[in-house]
């Protein structure tokens, strides 16, 4: 939960009304495997803290509507830029090759409030700095 103690840090434990866009269901990449994921823990949290939750995986979706329950503020999205419609920020939890090298322009253009959680430490945070971004990496300062 170390994510979601960042988010929650950042937002000063606001989360309620928050839309947090989330890239990755499954424990690993190339994969649908949901055992011990941490994604399920950290949807869990923020649905509980009051957030709305749009996420998306290129494999695990169907595995993890399995797992979750149905919750409406929970939307599983068509593909990751779907999940972005609306979101205050962006949270990474699988490091899926498809996420590592996104359009942190548009990314900082689309986030309503210009904030991403890298929580595998796939992206250089000085570089996504320089977008505009606000960065934060889990085991990073």
């Amino acid at each position: 939960l170390r994510v979601f103690e960042k988010i929650s840090d950042h937002y000063q434990g606001k989360l309620a009304g928050k839309t947090i866009a989330l890239w990755g269901l499954a424990f690993k990449p190339n994969t649908d495997d949901m055992r011990d994921a941490p994604s399920l823990d950290l949807i869990t949290a923020l649905l509980k803290a009051g957030a709305r939750v749009q996420t998306w995986d290129p494999v695990a979706v169907e595995m993890a509507r399995r797992l979750l329950p149905e919750h409406p503020a929970l939307e599983f999205a068509a593909d990751a830029r779907a999940t972005l419609n609306g979101a205050d920020a962006l949270v990474v939890i699988t490091e899926w090759h498809a996420f590592r090298s996104p359009d942190f322009t548009s990314l900082a253009a689309t986030l309503r409030d210009r904030v991403v959680f890298d929580g595998r430490n796939i992206w250089d945070p000085e570089f996504v700095r320089s977008t505009g971004l606000r960065y934060y990496g889990i085991g990073r300062g």
